[in-house]
């Protein structure tokens, strides 16, 4: 039989960031599974953990508005994939990255929790 909890060989997924310490088996996973990363990179504050395996990610932003040469403050809501391995709460600073879709609206997994 098996061990349930197996130490798997974190791979370097290509951005300046050091892996979990612990380890999962999860296949989107983008340490110890398959999953890629690409594209865009995000810092934002975990606003709900309620979906099994997704975070919700709030990140705040200037927009820059030419009529009134003035900036207003902006909020997206990003869903992205939390593999086992992360153990995040609400209220924690994440860095979530780009990844190919998950689901109909997760196209994020977590890869850092700061």
């Amino acid at each position: 039989m098996k061990p349930l909890a197996e130490k798997r060989e974190a791979r370097n997924i290509g951005l300046n960031i050091t892996p979990p310490s612990d380890s999962c088996t999860d296949a989107d996973c983008p340490f110890h599974g398959t999953l890629p990363v690409r594209g865009q990179t995000f810092i934002g504050i975990v606003m709900g953990t309620k979906r099994h395996n997704t975070v919700s990610v709030q990140r705040d932003f200037m927009h820059y508005v030419k009529k009134y040469e003035r900036y207003e403050k902006r909020t997206s809501t990003y869903h992205a994939h939390c593999p086992p391995c992360m153990k995040l709460a609400v209220g924690d600073t994440v860095r979530i990255a780009e990844c190919r879709p998950l689901s109909k609206t997760v196209s994020f997994v977590t890869v850092e929790k700061i």
